[in-house]
């Protein structure tokens, strides 16, 4: 890569607002759950499509990410440690990203694959040792919330039904006991036969 295009290349990657200065990895996972009952064969009318063996698992995206600590505003002061420093540091952005796994709220992620809609953070993994104090090495696990949208239709009145009674929505009508049959015409005229003939 040349010195032009290092210069002019726009970080592309975006976590929510948070664009991070360096994506070591991305693990883009995405699942198709298939049932293990047996569904129908479709026919070869291509009529009797079964929708139900299977169903599309949530997104999941696995970010290894840097971010650069803040640096001086002169080289030959140390201005960071009067708080005039150039872009936030490491603290800062960590907090930044517990505010977003803990807002709850989804979020938008840009990666080089592909754009993702409604994520959160589900595990954000920090390892601070000697060589990562002034920067942010972070692993964030993110993974989609699958959105559905319900709509309520309210059906007509019984009274403005053609059949009202037969095609009105089902209502409580109480507790029901069962009761025993009452004898039927023919039991009891052949009772009543066999009381005459006896």
């Amino acid at each position: 890569m040349d010195v032009l295009s290092v210069l002019l290349h726009q970080r592309s990657r975006k976590i929510g607002i948070i664009i991070p200065d360096v994506v070591i990895s991305e693990k883009h996972s995405d699942v198709l759950e298939i049932t293990e009952h047996p569904v129908e064969r479709p026919t070869s009318s291509g009529t009797g499509f079964v929708a139900d063996h299977a169903y599309r698992r949530a997104s999941e995206l696995v970010m290894e990410v840097g971010f650069s600590g803040g640096g001086s505003l002169l080289d030959m002061v140390d201005t960071s440690a009067i708080g005039l420093s150039v872009g936030s540091g490491p603290k800062e952005i960590y907090s930044q990203l517990l505010e977003l796994q803990r807002s709850k709220e989804p979020f938008d992620v840009v990666t080089g694959k592909r754009l993702y809609t409604n994520m959160l953070i589900r595990v954000l993994d920090v390892t601070t040792d000697r060589t990562s104090e002034n920067v942010l090495m972070a692993s964030v696990t993110m993974r989609e919330v699958i959105t559905t949208q319900a709509l309520t239709i309210t059906g007509a009145s019984k009274e403005n039904m053609t059949q009202g009674a037969n095609t009105s929505a089902v209502q409580d009508a109480g507790v029901k006991s069962a009761k025993q049959p009452s004898q039927s015409l023919l039991s009891q005229a052949a009772s009543a036969a066999q009381s005459i003939f006896s």
